[in-house]
């Protein structure tokens, strides 16, 4: 897929990061052009950072990196998901995967 059709739309597209062995979703970070590049240059996730406007290699600072397994575009060419090995926890709260926090349906058996 040419890199050009993926940055139409927008310079920033989410990345959906899942886990290869178990299916686990792991993170929801964004790609620019550059951290999309050195991920496929690198076979580890790279991302642009949108509240520290910078390029970050996953588990730079942690250890905890991401090894890229497949990559694929969705439909309409704007939203990544990326099936990583990945080592140690994938959110900086030390938990396997960001998606921790349930919301419950707050309903009333009113009728």
């Amino acid at each position: 897929m040419n890199l050009d059709e993926l940055f139409k739309k927008s310079e920033l597209i989410p990345c959906i990061v899942q886990e290869d062995t178990s299916g686990d979703v792991l993170m929801l970070a964004y790609m620019n052009r550059a951290s999309l590049e050195l991920t496929l240059q690198t076979g580890e996730t790279h991302f642009w950072s949108r509240s520290r406007q910078e390029l970050w290699h996953k588990g730079a600072t942690s250890g905890h990196t991401q090894r890229v397994v497949s990559l694929y575009a969705d439909c309409d060419s704007d939203t990544l998901l990326c099936r990583v090995n990945q080592k140690g926890a994938a959110c900086h709260t030390g938990r396997h995967s960001c998606f921790f926090k349930e919301i419950k349906a707050q309903h009333s058996n009113k009728e």
